[in-house]
């Protein structure tokens, strides 16, 4: 064997171990699962947990496991519930208000922080805590509920396509994109909103202990200021996110600077590259393959 020729294999085993070792941390990196980490962000005193509720409301999931979490644990004694959501999911909206009342009738307080959105079902979570606070300029209220329909009949018959139902009832297909919506299916869908909006008139009207007119009587699915919302009764008071914490800390009686308490999610690095391409992915498949969607969702600008 050549000289040159053993010096071409060294390199070539030498550019292998490297191949090989580069592999190896990036199969490691690329299949790290997402790690939750609990730090404490600031202050020495008795702990205050921050669970942090935003964007649009599509699963229950995870901050009904938080709130169970920090209710559970002695060592916390309050929760600060911060909401920027223009809410979402009629159903994930109705469990997450369920789990904050749990929590608050438990003993352990939950103040509820609102940031610049906290609409519909972000306000129907927002009800179960034991005091809201919302900034003068945050939106709020949008007490209503939503059902919308893709509508396809007339883009099936350009290109084409012909779809053919068969069904035992005569709503059985009420809602289908492939048809147009009937008087029939309107009272219907209609008569499901009325009741919806009910459930929903309720809880804000037992809650803030407003009697049934003035609920019914901004019911309508307007957004309030944090100013407006106060004068109506649907807020406690105006304060900022800082406000909020101190007045957790004082409904908790906690003295001096409380220590504030708050999730961190580490990523795998597929997860980091992916997880924009996901949610997009999500929010089309939601919006296009998955309507109808019942929702507590304000339907304006976010």
């Amino acid at each position: 064997m050549s000289k040159s020729t053993k010096w071409f294999l060294i390199i070539l085993g030498i550019l292998a171990v490297v191949v090989c070792a580069v592999s190896l941390l990036l199969f490691r990196l690329v299949s790290e699962s997402v790690d939750r980490t609990e730090t404490i962000t600031r202050g020495s005193g008795d702990k205050i947990a921050v669970v942090e509720l935003k964007g649009v409301i599509s699963s229950s999931e995870e901050i009904v496991r938080q709130l169970k979490k920090y209710r559970e644990q002695r060592a916390v004694l309050a929760i600060l519930l911060r909401i920027d959501s223009p809410g979402g999911g009629a159903v994930a909206s109705q469990e997450m208000y369920e789990e904050v009342r749990k929590t608050r009738e438990s003993g352990k307080p939950v103040v509820v922080s609102m940031g610049s959105l906290a609409a519909s079902g972000g306000y129907y979570v927002a009800c179960g805590g034991t005091r809201i606070v919302a900034n003068r300029g945050t939106l709020t209220g949008s007490i209503g509920v939503i059902y919308e329909f893709l509508q396809l009949e007339e883009l099936f018959g350009k290109i084409g396509v012909d779809v053919k139902t068969i069904k035992a009832g005569k709503l059985k297909d009420a809602g289908t994109p492939t048809r147009k919506m009937t008087d029939a299916d309107q009272r219907y869908f209609q008569e499901l909103m009325d009741d919806v909006h009910r459930q929903f008139i309720a809880v804000v009207e037992r809650e803030r202990k407003l009697n049934h007119e003035a609920v019914v009587a901004v019911a309508d699915g307007r957004v309030f200021t944090g100013e407006h919302a106060l004068e109506l009764g649907l807020v406690d008071t105006i304060g900022t996110y800082e406000d909020a914490i101190e007045i957790t800390a004082a409904i908790a009686g906690i003295e001096g600077q409380p220590s504030i308490v708050k999730e961190r999610r580490h990523r795998g690095l597929l997860d980091a590259l992916t997880s924009d391409v996901a949610e997009g992915l999500t929010s089309l498949k939601q919006d296009i393959l998955e309507r109808p969607v019942l929702s507590y969702r304000f339907a304006g600008p976010q």
